[in-house]
């Protein structure tokens, strides 16, 4: 976790000001919760039940929202629509959820700022300060779990680098991709992802 919060400084230095705080506004109250149930679970529950409990559900989420997007394929609007505040509630709910308990939010918020709308610039501003904050949030709940062994912290120094170094790499890339194929990455990276917390 802390390195993936290295990773959030670093994309909200570069797209802080591409954040859609409307979008960031309807979805963080929710979040706690959703951090306070995971912990809770977390500490009843074994971790593999979790995460593959976890990672196939976000399997079927992405499976369904690809065929979706297959078959009616929709062009980028202008601008990005309200999810209903249900939807953003339920959202904030299993992302805070899933990041607690598996670091596993991000096919989660990809399926809802694809749901939204957002062009490319803001989906990554606002992924960024979502999840700096939301990472943020959550390092107590992490630590008083004892989630941050010395073993850890030296190996989050080691790898620090190369969060770095992935993170300018991301950067350069991204410019270079066109809206919907960004959309389609994202929605790949969130099915491996999902398929990693299985085969972990």
């Amino acid at each position: 976790m802390l390195l993936l919060i290295l990773g959030d400084v670093v994309a909200v230095l570069r797209y802080r000001r591409d954040c859609d705080w409307a979008l960031l506004r309807q979805l963080l109250p929710s979040v706690l919760p959703g951090i306070a149930l995971g912990a809770w679970f977390l500490s009843l529950v074994p971790d593999g039940v979790l995460r593959l409990s976890i990672g196939w559900l976000l399997v079927v989420f992405v499976v369904v929202a690809i065929v979706g997007r297959l078959r009616t394929p929709k062009e980028v609007p202008e601008e990005p629509s309200r999810p209903h505040w249900g939807v953003a509630v339920g959202t904030g709910v299993a992302a805070g959820f899933t990041t607690m308990t598996a670091n596993a939010a991000g096919p989660v918020m990809t399926l809802y700022l694809l749901e939204a709308g957002v062009k490319k610039a803001a989906f990554i501003g606002t992924g960024a300060w979502f999840f700096l904050l939301v990472n943020v949030a959550k390092t107590p709940f992490s630590a008083a779990l004892g989630l941050f062994p010395t073993s850890t912290l030296i190996l989050t120094v080691f790898l620090a680098p190369f969060v770095l170094l992935g993170t300018w790499v991301g950067i350069r890339i991204v410019h270079r991709v066109g809206q919907r194929a960004f959309e389609n990455l994202a929605l790949v990276a969130s099915l491996v992802g999902a398929v990693l917390l299985i085969a972990r």
